[in-house]
């Protein structure tokens, strides 16, 4: 998903690409998505009635796995953003702060629960190690600007979220280390049940050229025979074993530096 700035934010010049981006991608920015919420909840209150449907809201979880694609936009559009760690940190503090004021609004209409993944490591993506020149010092490692861009927002993202509970009463959470568990797939695949930590699905090394499908400008790409063999289904995306195994650790793991202060089966069940 891509964050839309809100009016009163000004806007880098790199995003003023991203309407473009953002068609030729099919996604739906947070600033719609958001929208679409608010109409929910008035069909809600016509359907159900004011008390129904703010108790409905109220018990509803929030689940926002978002930012990937406002980091692959500077990318793509080769951003000033990445000639330095201070423009770095600001970029990654206006993604923040908009997601933060979007969680805001949702709370102000009376959604208390919400769930979180952090960012995968986008410098380890096919998609981010195909852009490693071949015989550089980075060797098979991860994209250092991507890596780099990943941390500072799950710092960033945890901090935000700490002073959200902090301030709003009754706002509970739940946030995944999706970065720490790809990486930990990553560094010992066999454990996990995987033999390739490359795509499934694509062209070029790793497989890692957005060709999957044909569909794109590259129409030339190969599929494994087995993909629940593979870490990644596509350039960009886990596979569907991965994306079970993450989704269960979500769902019910206990482990405070995997998933807290609750899993999501606790915001369902018993909060």
């Amino acid at each position: 998903m891509i964050n839309l700035l809100p009016g009163s934010i000004s806007r880098p010049p790199e995003l003023e690409r991203l309407s473009k981006l953002i068609k030729d991608w099919y996604v739906i920015d947070l600033k719609t998505q958001l929208s679409y919420f608010k109409i929910v909840e008035q069909q809600l209150k016509q359907t159900l009635g004011d008390a129904a449907a703010k108790k409905l809201i109220s018990k509803a979880v929030y689940l926002f796995s978002i930012g990937s694609n406002d980091y692959f936009t500077l990318f793509s559009t080769n951003s000033s953003v990445l000639q330095s760690h201070n423009s770095k940190i600001e970029y990654v503090e206006m993604v923040i702060g908009n997601l933060t004021n979007t969680i805001k609004e949702i709370y102000e209409e009376g959604g208390r629960k919400f769930g979180f993944l952090n960012l995968l490591p986008l410098g380890c993506m096919p998609s981010m190690k195909v852009l490693i020149v071949p015989g550089s010092t980075s060797g098979n490692s991860c994209q250092e600007d991507g890596t780099e861009l990943a941390k500072l927002h799950n710092k960033a993202l945890s901090a935000s979220l700490q002073e959200l509970e902090r301030v709003l009463e009754g706002f509970r959470y739940s946030y995944h280390d999706f970065y720490g568990s790809l990486i930990e797939r990553m560094n010992n695949p066999e454990a996990y049940g995987f033999k390739e930590v490359t795509a499934c699905c694509g062209s070029g090394r790793y497989r890692g050229i957005l060709s999957c499908g044909g569909k794109r400008e590259i129409k030339e790409y190969e599929v494994c025979e087995k993909p629940s063999e593979y870490l990644f289904f596509d350039a960009d995306h886990p596979s569907e074993m991965a994306s079970k195994q993450i989704a269960e650790l979500m769902w019910s793991s206990e482990i405070p530096n995997v998933t807290g202060p609750y899993n999501l089966e606790t915001l369902f069940h018993h909060i």
